[in-house]
């Protein structure tokens, strides 16, 4: 069930730099922030402001249905300018999020299933308002579980593992349709990480989620912000970073997805939202497109959203005036209007049959025309294959842009006879995989699933952590082949340094575990076609990831197998830190589509990775603590704001849990590490 209408966004008057939130809702609290800290106010039945002291311009009342209506006062017509089509970076983007609140939250707010959801729903409005501000991109609150009765699933002090059995959790019981499902957990997470979340995994019904640690809404709301930025693809490039190339601009607060600065960060840095808009354009995130229409909390005029008894709505006052409101009067469609806002809406009317709206972001997609009978876009297609490469996911795979991607834009891949030659042997410097403590040899004909050979690599990988030396091989018969590759390791499990699933290795071959099996048999399946009803415009097939694959003389045997591995990031909230890393969890048992809708899902990407950052030398930082002190200067991006109690602060006055009482005053042992 939703709730009361109490969260909203917006900036006091006169302060650019401000921006204002609820906080545990409006109905009980106001938060906002003047650019480094934030206040609360509180209703106070002393203090009463006649509605006449309002700015008139702004508001008439009707005295029939005592409602408001925007007076059309310096209104806008941003539809008369033809505006499409539109990048994705233009389009607004949304991100359908569901939340599931564990039993120690439910805990926290004194066995209140209200008071949990409210305490979520003010987390997620506040992240909401750093994404639509920065990103173009809402994040829309579409359903909610809270665990009243007991925990489904142990939740281990392990992040990875929780988000591992969490994942499976969704699969298996979670029904409500979502981009990305998050878990608040009341728990503590040892080994020092507030938030752990598989990158580039939005859209994947297995990798499209996170965990979060409690901690006050405010921090929280960080931790969200970066966890699902995580989803969304945004990565530390660890090569920028070094070079000095990628640097946040607020020093004094830093940013999200930073490791420095002394205050709560609210803002992702130009590197960020470049690597966002790359996930974009490389085909990810093919389901943030679609608007929703159904809302975790009833239908409401003036959200911004179309839902059941609704013609249009153009969002609240601001934004009616600024956009739609001529269209649009309270919900419903003026005099002689079809629509009042959409990339196929303009004037109030719906654009022509066959005008162009969304252009093709790389070589898999196809661009996008009106329809002629609505203003919203459909989903995407995706063109399935190419000479070169596989459109596998929304992305074209090859070994190229695989070696680029690692080792930067100037590496290329090796030559075949690299891949002939040092794979079929079964040593470190070609092999299709380890088996403990011994490299296996590819068989001839999947040589070119196995370890990645580039030529001319660099010494230091883009992303993850190279373990041991980088192998490599100058062959020289008549002609010199430079065979270079690296184990680029983002745990001691993830190894980056073999071709990736869905990469083609022979006409009408692709790659899978260290595999290369024909295309024939994968379950392919068509999608919904863009130009005359043919499959992806003419221009291939989609298919979905599995189902049944017959690999080798094994004819009849079905395997059900995980095309896709996720990577997973975390949060680092020791010191003030922000780690950042990643690991492939493959799930056999669960296999979900790449195609739905019309477009392929975003289930892999090949920048699903999060750097490894490194404490920045002569820098203090906070850690995370129980202790109620306030310390200062230090900083963590998932959880910390000047006072390192936030992960012991309640949102409502409660006394402590019984295992909780002892630790509060308990001072952290690593109160003022300084980073080496």
């Amino acid at each position: 069930q939703g709730g009361e209408h109490c969260y909203y966004q917006g900036q006091i008057r006169g302060n650019s730099v401000s921006f204002v939130m609820d906080s545990f809702n409006t109905c009980n609290c106001l938060l906002f922030q003047d650019d480094s800290h934030f206040h609360s106010v509180y209703k106070s039945k002393l203090l009463e402001i006649p509605l006449d002291d309002l700015p008139s311009e702004f508001w008439q009342m009707n005295t029939t249905s005592e409602e408001f209506v925007v007076k059309p006062r310096h209104r806008r017509r941003k539809r008369q300018v033809r505006q499409i089509p539109r990048k994705v970076e233009e389009e607004t983007k949304y991100i359908e999020l569901m939340i599931v609140n564990d039993h120690l939250m439910y805990k926290k707010h004194r066995l209140s299933v209200g008071h949990t959801n409210s305490y979520a729903k003010s987390v997620v409005n506040m992240a909401d308002l750093i994404y639509k501000e920065q990103l173009n991109t809402r994040i829309v609150l579409v359903a909610m579980e809270t665990w009243a009765t007991d925990n489904k699933f142990a939740i281990s002090e392990n992040p990875l593992v929780t988000l591992r059995e969490f994942m499976k959790y969704r699969r298996d019981f979670i029904r409500e349709k979502s981009d990305a499902v998050h878990l608040f957990s009341g728990s503590r997470f040892q080994s020092s990480r507030s938030g752990i979340a598989h990158t580039g995994g939005i859209c994947s019904l297995l990798k499209g989620g996170g965990v979060n640690e409690f901690g006050k809404p405010d921090l929280m709301a960080v931790t969200l912000a970066q966890t699902l930025a995580q989803n969304i693809g945004i990565f530390s490039d660890r090569r920028k970073v070094l070079s000095g190339e990628c640097k946040c601009e607020d020093t004094w607060s830093g940013c999200i997805m930073g490791d420095t600065g002394y205050y709560l960060p609210s803002k992702f840095s130009k590197c960020d939202i470049e690597e966002y808009h790359e996930f974009l354009n490389s085909g990810g995130g093919a389901c943030l497109f679609n608007k929703p229409t159904k809302l975790l909390d009833p239908p409401e005029c003036g959200n911004g959203f179309v839902e059941e008894g609704e013609e249009c709505d153009c969002g609240t006052i601001a934004e009616c005036a600024s956009e739609g409101g001529e269209c649009c009067n309270l919900c419903t469609l003026t005099a002689g209007s079809q629509c009042s806002n959409g990339l196929c809406c303009r004037r109030c009317r719906f654009e022509p049959k066959g005008v162009l709206c969304r252009e093709a972001v790389n070589d898999c997609d196809i661009a996008e025309n009106c329809t002629g009978n609505s203003s919203q876009v459909t989903f995407n297609s995706s063109i399935q294959e190419m000479q070169k490469g596989i459109c596998f996911g929304g992305r074209c795979k090859t070994r190229d842009r695989q070696c680029k991607y690692i080792w930067g834009e100037k590496v290329t891949a090796a030559d075949r006879y690299c891949y002939e030659k040092l794979n079929i042997e079964g040593t470190e410097k070609g092999n299709c995989g380890r088996d403990k403590d011994s490299w296996i040899q590819c068989n001839k004909q999947d040589v070119l699933c196995g370890y990645l050979l580039c030529s001319n690599i660099s010494s230091v990988p883009r992303l993850g952590e190279l373990d041991g030396e980088i192998t490599s091989s100058v062959l020289q018969f008549g002609k010199v082949y430079n065979c270079s590759g690296g184990h680029v390791k983002l745990d001691e499990d993830t190894d980056l340094g073999y071709v990736e699933n869905g990469t083609p290795c022979g006409p009408n071959m692709v790659c899978l575990e260290h595999r290369c099996l024909p295309t024939e048999s994968f379950n392919f399946s068509t999608c919904p076609g863009t130009t005359e009803n043919q499959i992806c415009s003419g221009h291939g097939v989609c298919f979905h990831i599995l189902t049944n694959i017959i690999i080798g003389a094994i004819a009849g045997t079905i395997l059900v197998l995980a095309l896709v591995l996720g990577i997973t990031a975390w949060g680092y909230k020791s010191n003030g830190l922000s780690h950042s890393w990643s690991e492939r969890i493959p799930d056999t048992k669960h296999i979900s589509d790449i195609c739905e809708n019309g477009r392929p899902r975003s289930n892999s990407w090949q920048g699903n990775i999060g750097g490894n950052r490194k404490k920045v030398k002569g820098k203090r930082f906070r850690p995370r603590s129980n202790s109620t002190e306030t310390l200062s200067p230090a900083k963590s991006p998932s959880s910390s704001t000047g006072s390192i109690a936030s992960s012991r602060k309640y949102p409502y006055p409660m006394p402590p849990l019984p295992d909780e009482e002892k630790k509060a005053n308990r001072q952290s042992a690593r109160l003022w590490e300084t980073s080496i």
